[in-house]
């Protein structure tokens, strides 16, 4: 047999070589040896297409809900509920009763600073805690969740302490009681936002809706307190107090903020890929929009009261009491709904109303009525809006991981907190010269219906018929 007539992907040719060709010297022997190798490089090549394939078709970690055992939702679950909603109510409602102070700095404290100023101290709270979500939503999924919200009530304390021995100027309150605090509501803000999803499936948008209606509890006690303490003992004190009592209270209540769901360890410490699902894109513009109107309201209609209205401090107080109670009233009454219109639905309506109340309420009016009717009606339909994004989440991609997924998308509330105050306190003393309230009122309400905008159109990729629940 010539070498110019054998087929060298014929397995059978090579074995009808003679034995004695098939020795090193032979030139047959590199033939076969050659084939020998091309076959191992295709077994080879097919096994390695084969795994790529498996790992294609592997559900992503928020599409396997499989890993979620169901909950019991007993009396632990609903122990991990009241601890989530005293964490809320210091962490969160600190910063809905920083309008109390806002207002005092800026009429007698610093009267020389600018408003858009003073609004970086109670915009950096809420900022810091949601920039730093993503490390808090890591923390709580590798280490004890308990340790973590133990640790962020600690710093949260701690920083409201600090700052009461420096609010003799605006940058040593920047860095104590905006940045210093945000970093420990981080720790407590997320796990208490993400952690008692994890504990139910039916009454999951009740529960959650109870642990976030805390924040609103927090400024309907907090306002008024702060008010008389800072009336009666100065900032200094309020400062100082508010610090003391989260220390204690916070500390009781981390015992039984517990993860349900663990994350492996070779799992990644945070999968981006979920930035290429385009219903995440879409609530995270949402989430952007809302957030930069959000805080307009609460910061601002005490100050337009008192400067606009022509009302004594005392109404300005109120009026951000009534708003609170508003926002844990509408958390609730959203956490009953939710189940019977959908979380969605009912997310997009309540952002559509309070951007409306906005713009139809205290846009055109400054009388008496109309102030406490917009109180009202914001605190109302704004609450369900912040109160259900968590839930829509855990609906979407699930609890596993739900700690990781908070974080990442609260990204959007740091973008739209960074905006949102500080760009309405500009417009106010840039545009409006200090007086004029306009132009941030409807900046603000502008954006809360873009936010409606985006929402409403999650609601389509989630379910496109317009008469079934999403």
């Amino acid at each position: 047999m010539s070498r110019n007539n054998f087929d060298s992907d014929s397995p059978a040719l090579l074995n009808q070589v003679p034995i004695s060709d098939q020795n090193a010297d032979s030139p047959f022997a590199g033939e076969k040896q050659r084939v020998l190798d091309s076959q191992n490089s295709d077994s080879e090549l097919d096994s390695k297409q084969e795994q790529l394939d498996n790992e294609k078709s592997k559900p992503k970690w928020w599409e396997n809900k499989s890993l979620e055992e169901k909950p019991i939702e007993g009396l632990y679950a609903w122990a991990v509920v009241a601890s989530g909603f005293i964490m809320q109510m210091f962490c969160m409602g600190v910063v809905n009763s920083y309008g109390s102070y806002q207002t005092h700095y800026h009429i007698k404290q610093f009267p020389d600073e600018d408003m858009s100023t003073l609004s970086w101290i109670g915009t950096l709270q809420f900022a810091v805690a949601n920039l730093f979500g993503i490390l808090s939503g890591i923390l709580c999924e590798r280490f004890d969740s308990r340790l973590v919200t133990f640790v962020g009530g600690v710093i949260m304390g701690l920083a409201l302490i600090i700052a009461s021995f420096c609010d003799d100027a605006v940058w040593k309150l920047l860095i104590t009681q905006g940045i210093m605090f945000g970093i420990g509501s981080s720790l407590v803000y997320i796990p208490s936002t993400s952690i008692p999803a994890q504990w139910f499936t039916a009454r999951r948008a009740l529960a959650v809706c109870i642990v976030v209606a805390g924040n609103g509890i927090g400024g309907l006690w907090l306002t008024p307190a702060t008010d008389s303490m800072i009336e009666n003992l100065g900032t200094g004190w309020a400062l100082r107090i508010t610090g003391i009592i989260i220390l204690v209270v916070n500390s009781a209540a981390s015992l039984f903020m517990r993860n349900r769901l663990k994350v492996a360890r070779q799992e990644k410490i945070v999968d981006f890929s979920i930035l290429r699902d385009i219903r995440f894109l879409a609530l995270f513009a949402g989430g952007v929009c809302g957030t930069t109107g959000y805080f307009t309201p609460l910061f601002s209609l005490p100050s337009f009261a008192v400067l606009v209205s022509g009302k004594s401090m005392k109404f300005s107080t109120n009026l951000v009491t009534i708003m609170n109670a508003a926002i844990t009233v509408g958390r609730l009454v959203a956490g009953q709904a939710a189940p019977y219109i959908g979380n969605i639905n009912t997310m997009s309506l309540c952002t559509m109303i309070a951007g409306l109340s906005v713009l139809v309420l205290w846009l055109p009016f400054h009388a008496t009525g109309t102030l406490i009717a917009c109180a009202i009606v914001y605190g109302l339909s704004s609450g369900g809006f912040i109160g259900l994004i968590s839930v829509v989440m855990a609906d979407i991609w699930g609890v596993q991981r739900i700690s990781t997924i908070v974080g990442l998308l609260f990204i959007c509330s740091f973008a739209g907190t960074m905006i949102g105050a500080p760009s309405s306190g500009a417009i106010l003393d840039n545009i409006g010269h200090g007086t004029d309230f306009k132009p941030s009122i409807v900046f603000s309400g502008v954006f809360m219906m873009c936010a409606f905008g985006f929402f409403t159109l999650l609601r389509f990729m989630v379910n496109p018929n317009p008469f079934k629940k999403a």
